[in-house]
């Protein structure tokens, strides 16, 4: 008998309204405060689950300008907002983006395995590297990682939460009443880490959840990236813009995490976003897609958007007829290059 094929689903709410969608808090359909609203947030996850989906997906950044999409300008940080749908859902996977740039490895695995444990084995990691410049700055920092040192920093941080992950073997807590023994310390392990980023003594104090890791997932595209996805990555998101494009993709993947990393392809499973448009017919669809596109993809949103690969500069504050000011472009061209 042939093995079955399966598609798997993955839900994306973007509340308010995310890139490329700045105008969809105007639908009345939609809560003013979707993005800061866990009564919308619980109802998507229902939705989801009760649809068979696999997963439901928060996505997260931590630096804004006023040209921010309205998502992200006032958002539930994904680990606090996964918590609370964990106890609201029973079945859906609860996958939150968190930096290793700009986390703390012990902190952030103890959060992680705790929501793997809320939520019965559900978690997932999506794990980024954090190239934004104005994101450091938050962490008092005056640039960002150069991406050998983000990569770096990601591998072993991975490498190192699933150690503190297994700080317990999984029938280390005995509990037996009678004899009054809790925990049969031979079972619990110390880490002892040194590596070239991070140190870490360990244990962790958290018990294995029911699937002893979060899923780990990844969207990398970069070189480097695909080499991160390749070698720790259970799911791989991409936006692949045609159909050979996601297959190149797809193969590309699959080739590294054997010939690169010696894992077998079929633990890696690649996950496409797509965009779906529902109408009564095709052509209503259509109609509706247009129109949306018209709302989102403005001269002046693309101007406000320009900013991102150059630190976020304002490009909007300058004559657009006029010669571009010198001053302004060493500092795009700093920035830029800081960025790449």
């Amino acid at each position: 008998m042939r093995n079955r094929r399966q598609i798997h689903l993955g839900a994306v709410p973007y509340g308010t309204g995310g890139p490329g969608s700045h105008t969809l808090w105007l639908d009345p359909d939609i809560p003013g405060d979707a993005s800061v609203n866990i009564d919308w947030f619980t109802g998507i996850a229902r939705l989801a689950e009760r649809g068979l989906f696999d997963l439901v997906f928060i996505v997260d950044s931590q630096f804004i300008t006023p040209y921010s999409p309205p998502h992200y300008l006032n958002r539930l940080e994904p680990l606090t907002l996964l918590s609370a749908l964990a106890v609201q859902t029973s079945g859906i996977g609860l996958v939150g983006t968190a930096t290793t740039s700009f986390n703390s490895p012990f902190n952030l695995t103890r959060r992680l395995g705790s929501l793997d444990l809320i939520s019965r084995g559900r978690a997932g990691w999506n794990v980024v590297t954090t190239g934004d410049a104005g994101t450091a700055r938050n962490y008092g920092l005056d640039e960002h990682y150069d991406y050998d040192t983000r990569y770096g920093r990601a591998r072993e941080f991975v490498e190192l939460a699933r150690a503190l992950w297994d700080s317990y073997e999984d029938d280390a807590f005995v509990r037996d009443r009678t004899t009054g023994r809790f925990l049969d310390r031979g079972k619990q392990h110390r880490l002892d880490h040194d590596g070239r980023f991070f140190r870490v003594q360990g244990p962790l104090n958290l018990v294995r959840s029911p699937q002893g890791h979060p899923v780990i997932f990844q969207a990398g595209d970069s070189d480097q990236g695909r080499d991160l996805g390749a070698a720790v990555g259970e799911g791989i998101f991409t936006h692949a813009p045609d159909i050979p494009s996601g297959q190149a993709f797809y193969n590309d993947i699959k080739g590294r995490a054997t010939e690169r990393f010696g894992r077998d392809p079929d633990h890696l499973l690649i996950l496409p976003g797509v965009k779906i448009v529902v109408g009564d017919t095709d052509a209503d669809a259509r109609e509706i897609e247009a129109a949306n596109n018209a709302a989102d993809h403005t001269f002046a949103a693309a101007l406000e958007e320009f900013g991102r690969p150059f630190g976020w500069h304002d490009f909007t504050a300058y004559d657009l007829d006029a010669p571009f000011p010198a001053e302004a472009l060493v500092y795009g061209e700093r920035s830029f290059y800081t960025q790449a």
